[in-house]
């Protein structure tokens, strides 16, 4: 899995990009063939908005999530994200 995580109007620290990393290490317990993740953080007034894009075998999941801290942002986006494999998975059993 490649992780590319980039910043607006904040930079990307390594304690930042190591939570992204460890978040999405835990997605692929669902699925194996992640191929490359894009994550991007931005800052806007008081809020953090983190947003993905996640390229999968026979799929691109995109997922954000807002709150006012960043760590918190992080984990609700794995959390969607987390949602929309599952759902993905179980669409292609259903073939």
């Amino acid at each position: 899995m490649q992780l590319i995580v980039s910043g607006h109007h904040i930079e990307v620290t390594e304690g930042l990009h190591d939570h992204v990393a460890a978040k999405f290490e835990k997605l692929q317990r669902h699925i194996d063939h992640i191929t490359n993740v894009e994550v991007t953080l931005v800052v806007e007034k008081a809020s953090h908005k983190a947003e993905a894009n996640l390229h999968i075998a026979g799929a691109d999941l995109f997922a954000s999530a807002e709150n006012e801290d960043m760590y918190s942002a992080i984990d609700a986006l794995a959390d969607k994200l987390d949602r929309q494999i599952i759902k993905h998975k179980e669409k292609q059993r259903g073939r």
